[in-house]
C-alpha cells in the first residue's frame, strides 16, 4: 500500500457510516464495500424513519440513504436529518436523473450514488459529501452569527435613541401658562409642572419653601432649614 492509500486509509478507519437500505443484499454488499475501505458501519436501517432514529442516537460521521424504502423514503428522511440532527447525507438509488440531483439538494442530500457504488466511488463521494457538508456549515454558522450581531446592533441604537429621547425630553420650547404655571401636552391637555416633568423625565419632586415664601407665609420665623 503506497502512502497515499495509507493516508485514505487512516482516514477512512475513524469515520463511522450508518447505511440505510432496505433490500438486504445490496445493503451487505455497500456494508461489505466500506468496511474494505476502512470505514466503520455503525448500523443499518430498513426504511427512513429507522435511518431518522439512527442518526440521532448513534451520530454517524455519514449516512448512505436509499431512495427508494417502504412508509418514510430517503428524501423525506434526509429532509428530517437536516432539520433535526444535521448528518452529511449521501443518497443510493437506481436512477441517475438530474431532476434528482436538483431535489436532492433542496432537502440536505450532499451527494449521491448510483447504485451498485463501485470502492473508488465510495470513498471519494463520501470524501466530496462531508466537504461539503461542512462548507455549508461554516456558511450557515457566519450567517447566523451576522444576524445576531445584526440584532445586537439594532438592540444598541435602540438602547441609544431611548436615552436620547429620555434626555432631550424637555429641551426646546415648553409652553406653559404665565398665570397658573401649567404646562400644555402635545395631545393639548394642560398639567401641572410637576405632572410633565415626571411623565417626560426620570426626575420626581419633594416640596419644601423657598426663603421668599416662608416670609410671606408666616412672617419674620426662623427658616426651619
Amino acid at each position: 500500500m503506497n502512502a497515499d492509500a495509507a493516508a485514505t486509509a487512516d482516514r477512512a478507519q475513524s469515520l463511522r457510516v450508518l447505511v440505510a437500505e432496505d433490500d438486504y443484499l445490496v445493503h451487505e454488499m455497500v456494508a461489505g464495500q466500506l468496511r474494505q475501505e476502512g470505514y466503520t458501519v455503525v448500523g443499518g436501517a430498513s426504511d427512513g424513519a429507522e435511518a431518522v432514529r439512527l442518526t440521532r442516537t448513534l451520530a454517524p460521521d455519514v449516512v448512505l440513504m436509499d431512495l427508494r424504502m417502504p412508509g418514510m423514503d430517503g428524501l423525506e428522511a434526509a429532509q428530517l436529518i437536516a432539520d433535526t440532527c444535521p448528518t452529511p447525507v449521501i443518497l443510493l438509488t437506481a436512477y441517475d436523473a438530474p431532476e434528482l440531483v436538483e431535489q436532492a439538494a433542496q432537502v440536505g442530500v450532499d451527494a449521491y450514488l448510483v447504485k451498485p457504488p463501485k470502492p473508488r466511488e465510495l470513498t471519494r463521494t463520501i470524501t466530496v459529501a462531508r466537504a461539503r457538508f461542512q462548507a455549508l456549515r461554516q456558511a450557515t454558522d457566519a450567517r447566523e452569527a451576522s444576524e445576531r450581531l445584526l440584532d445586537e446592533q439594532a438592540a444598541l441604537v435602540k438602547e441609544l435613541q431611548d436615552t436620547l429621547e429620555r434626555h432631550s425630553a424637555l429641551s426646546g420650547l415648553i409652553p406653559i401658562c404665565a398665570a397658573c404655571k401649567r404646562v400644555r401636552t402635545p395631545d393639548g391637555d394642560w398639567q401641572t409642572i410637576e405632572e410633565y416633568v415626571r411623565a417626560h423625565s426620570e426626575a420626581d419632586f419633594t416640596h419644601s419653601l423657598c426663603p421668599s415664601c416662608i416670609h410671606e407665609l408666616y412672617g419674620d420665623v426662623d427658616d426651619p432649614q
